[in-house]
């Protein structure tokens, strides 16, 4: 099951997957900068945007901010 918009939070490592990626599944590790799904779940993973400017879909939540 994908991760729910309250696990994550600005400052959490997460993998995910950007659109031109989803065929071949390719993640890609970030630092989450905004959440952009306003919804609490998607069945594809909640849209983020990274600190790279990246936006994706979480896959898995790698780290929390303390």
């Amino acid at each position: 099951m994908k991760p729910l918009r309250n696990d994550i939070s600005p400052g959490s490592r997460v993998a995910i997957v950007q659109k031109q990626d989803q065929r071949s599944g390719k993640l890609t590790e970030g630092t989450v900068a905004d959440l952009l799904t306003k919804s609490p779940t998607h069945p594809h993973g909640i849209k983020v945007r990274l600190q790279t400017g990246e936006v994706g879909r979480v896959q898995q939540i790698l780290d929390q901010p303390a």
